[in-house]
Order: C-alpha cells, then structure tokens, then sequence
C-alpha cells in the first residue's frame, strides 16, 4: 500500500498524519524535538483550550493522538532527502521511503555573521552540497557546521572535491568523522571570506589566511526549505514554493506549516496539515487504484 513520510511533529506534520492515517494509509512521522513549541510557555489564542496550554504539553497531547491513531513516531535527526527508488527522507541512522512526503520542520536557514558572507552567495557561498558539489570538482572547499548535518554535507562534497574541511567554528564537533584523507575538522573560527568575485579564501580567528574555492554553510539542523532545495523543488529563500494545496513542484513532494510562510500561528499550520493531507490522499489514492 502507498505510503506518507512526514518531517516534522508540529501542528503542521501532525495535523496531516492524522488525516492520512485515518485516510488508511501507513504514515510515519519524524521528528527531532518540539521546535517552536518547546519555547512557548503559554498557549491561549488556540481554540478548544478553556485555560492557558503550554506549548510542550500541546506538542505532547498531538504525538499521543497521532500514536493512538497508529502513527509511527520516529525519534531521529533528518540529515537530507535522495532518490532510490523512491523519494527517500536520510535520517542519521535510517531511510524511510515514501510514496508522499511532507515537510514540516518550520523555517530556518542560520547564517553566521562572518565578513564576506552575504557578499559572496552564489559566488563561493553555497546551502545545498547536493546541488552545488558539481561547481567545486578537484578544488578545496569547507563546510561551517559542527553537527550532523555539516558532516553530511561534508561526505557529500568529499566524493568530488579535493579536500574538505569542516569548520566547527569554536564548537565540539557532535559526530564521528570517517577515516578519509581529504576530510578533517578544523575547530577554530573563520573572521572573514575572501575574494573580489568570487570567494579565494577565508581568514581565521589567528589571522592565518587558507585557500578555499567554496564554503558550503550547514549550521544547526537542516530545515524543510534545505531539503526541498536537495531534491530539485523550487524555494524563494527559505519559504517552500507550492500551489493553494501544498503541493511542491515535485509530484509527492509536499509542504506545510511554517516553512511555506504566512502567518505563524498554531491555528494555520494544523489547517495547512489538514488540507496537504486533503491532496496528498487523493494523489496516494491514484497509486493504489
């Protein structure tokens, strides 16, 4: 039977996993933590809440619901999405293919304040190693980034590139790097990117000044724009571009909640879940007539 995959345990990635599953397909749900809910503490603009919900227990009270309806919830870390033989969401220690999948992590690209930075995008400074790794064959490039997902852009890079250096910025690198002698992680702080038009190197924080032909910028967790952007959909910054459904321009390949934009509130991102799952149950619908 056709599947659903769901990144993201919002209101949004709950509110259609709850339609789906009881649409009678197999849905699975992974998530990280309670993003923007974990730092609400007071809730009380939501409807059906007679007293004041913090956002921790609403995020709780839709996991239990989605578990009763028999939702699997997958505690892990979304690193990317490929191509198998279906579209496939990465995990750090799985892969989860779906016949849907439907981002939902909220937004949020993080760039650091570094000197040059802004100036050199596009020119040097990339987001997306799937897309971009093809520009730096044979060279020298680095990745900023002292989490999974900057280590999974790293190995990404190290099949075409030179070398590759992982720049934990000041930070304890958080995963165990392979044996690989074009890959190694350097912890110091990069002050500046540098060239005219195009980026020639960066400055560290003890001046030293290293060639480096691309700087790939993989901070913190990847959020939904950056996987939609891996798999060939198209993004306006870091907002998800889809039609009055959801729908991205991948067939099966949907998005809701906070990473499509508008108004950032609990009550449009479960109505954003409710009518991408409206769709998607048709499209599945499709596939197993």
């Amino acid at each position: 039977m056709p599947n659903a995959v769901i990144v993201g345990a919002g209101p949004a990635g709950i509110s259609a996993a709850i339609y789906l599953v009881r649409a009678g397909f197999p849905v699975t749900v992974i998530y990280r933590d309670m993003g923007a809910l974990g730092k609400t503490s007071s809730i009380e603009n939501y409807y059906g809440f007679s007293e004041p919900i913090s956002g921790p227990d609403l995020f709780n009270h839709g996991l239990e619901q989605a578990r009763r309806l028999g939702v699997k919830l997958v505690h892990d870390e979304v690193v990317g999405l490929s191509w198998l033989e279906k579209m496939t969401v990465v995990t750090k220690t799985a892969q989860y293919p779906g016949d849907v999948i439907i981002l939902a992590t909220g937004a949020a690209r993080v760039a650091p304040k570094i000197e040059g930075l802004k100036r050199l995008e596009g020119v040097g400074v990339s987001y997306c190693a799937v897309c971009d790794a093809f520009f730096y064959r044979g060279k020298d490039v680095a990745v900023i980034g002292h989490g999974e997902y900057a280590l999974h852009e790293a190995l990404e890079l190290v099949n075409t590139s030179n070398s590759v250096t992982i720049y934990t910025m000041g930070k304890t690198a958080e995963f165990a790097l392979p044996e690989n002698p074009k890959l190694k992680v350097d912890q110091r702080k990069i002050i500046s990117l540098n060239g005219a038009d195009n980026l020639e190197s960066v400055t560290l924080e003890d001046d030293s000044t290293v060639p480096v032909a691309g700087i790939f910028v993989a901070i913190g967790v990847a959020g939904s724009a950056d996987f939609a952007h891996k798999v060939g959909a198209e993004v306006e910054g870091a907002r998800i571009k889809t039609d009055e459904n959801g729908k991205t321009t991948l067939d099966g390949l949907y998005a809701c909640g906070d990473c499509i934009g508008g108004m950032l509130q609990v009550a449009k991102a479960v109505y954003d879940g409710a009518k991408v799952a409206a769709h998607a149950i048709k499209y599945l619908r499709t596939m197993s007539s």
